[in-house]
């Protein structure tokens, strides 16, 4: 410290002669300045609580990645017609298709933090950084994990009726002898990602169709374009139970509730490990922790309402119940998992 500033008045712990440096004044008027400063960081911190009170002051949009009719759609538009209820505003589901939902995820990562844009995906969201070279967002950086809608622990592998095979058994006989083709909504998707580690555990080799939306896939199958595919059952119930698509295993490490007659996938591929699948919601990073922290208890205020606890347990999803900080823990633990099945499943970033 100069001779010249050892004297001088200094303003908590800080030698006034800085303050003078560091905002071109006097010191007295540096130290106002400090003041204001500290006023009004004060009056940020107790404004966030108050913000969280009043929101939501508008509608809120949800942006799905995936069609109409699929299972991340039913179940967020379930959930949103109960926060709509609860918190009195609506929750305008936005469905942006393509790219896996990194069309909808970077719309949301890019739009303001204010807790008016969420977003509503699958797991396969946790793919995102392993799949594309240049995503333009990053899951983990740019998206606040807000709440789950609830975790499944497999997928259901449906056949065409008329393809000859009525087991996971007959299937992989005929793939070892006969070219197959099986669908999924895209490189990287979860079920993309279920399926290769189940060719891999299997033994086989089947050739990959992407599609823009499971409800694409499960057309290809109705038309027989492709052999099979593995599918979260949301979306496929009405087809199974008329007939028009054959369900011959579950990838779970339990039955469907559904279709309990469906034997399980390990019990012909005991080595088979996929991951679990889940619904997320998530808001633009730097949402305020209040908006975040509000929205996580609306959601899991939703999930113990009847019309929602009977729309996510019908489609197989025990409902979750973390906080806010046990949902952005449980995602970093996903989105590495993720990254592990992705490796083992040798698909290379597009």
């Amino acid at each position: 410290m100069s001779e010249s500033c050892a004297p001088v008045q200094a303003y908590r712990g800080l030698p006034s002669c800085l303050l003078v440096s560091a905002f071109g004044t006097t010191a007295e008027t540096a130290m106002a300045w400090v003041r204001t400063l500290l006023l009004l960081m004060i009056a940020a911190i107790v404004a966030t609580p108050a913000v969280a009170q009043t929101y939501p002051a508008k509608p809120v949009r949800v942006m799905v990645g995936f069609a109409p009719g699929s299972g991340p759609d039913v179940i967020s538009r379930a959930i949103s017609l109960q926060l709509a209820t609860d918190l009195g505003q609506s929750f305008v589901i936005e469905n942006r298709i393509g790219a896996n939902g990194t069309i909808a995820a970077r719309a949301v990562a890019q739009s303001d933090p204010d807790g008016y844009t969420l977003l509503f995906s699958s797991s396969s969201i946790a793919s995102t950084p392993f799949i594309y070279k240049n995503p333009n967002f990053d899951v983990l950086r740019d998206l606040t994990p807000v709440a789950t809608s609830g975790v499944l622990d497999g997928y259901l592998l449906l056949v065409h009726p008329s393809f000859p095979v009525h087991s996971v058994a007959e299937l992989i006989a005929y793939a070892r002898k006969n070219r197959v083709l099986y669908g999924s909504p895209g490189v990287g998707n979860g079920l993309h990602l279920a399926t290769e580690l189940f060719r891999l555990a299997a033994g086989i080799e089947v050739e990959h169709v992407p599609y823009r939306g499971a409800s694409e896939v499960a057309n290809a199958l109705l038309g027989q374009n492709i052999h099979f595919m593995f599918v979260t059952p949301t979306s496929v119930l009405g087809l199974v139970k008329e007939g028009r698509l054959r369900a011959i295993g579950f990838s779970g490490a339990k039955r469907f509730p559904e279709f309990p007659d469906v034997p399980l996938v390990r019990d012909t591929v005991p080595n088979l490990s996929i991951l679990n699948t889940w619904g997320m919601f998530y808001a633009p990073a730097k949402t305020p922790p209040a908006i975040v922290d509000r929205l996580n208890i609306a959601v899991r205020q939703a999930l113990r309402s009847k019309l929602v606890a009977d729309v996510v347990a019908r489609a197989g999803y025990e409902a979750d119940d973390r906080n806010a900080a046990q949902t952005a823990d449980f995602f970093r633990q996903e989105v590495a998992a993720t990254g592990q099945a992705v490796k083992a499943a040798k698909i290379q970033p597009q």
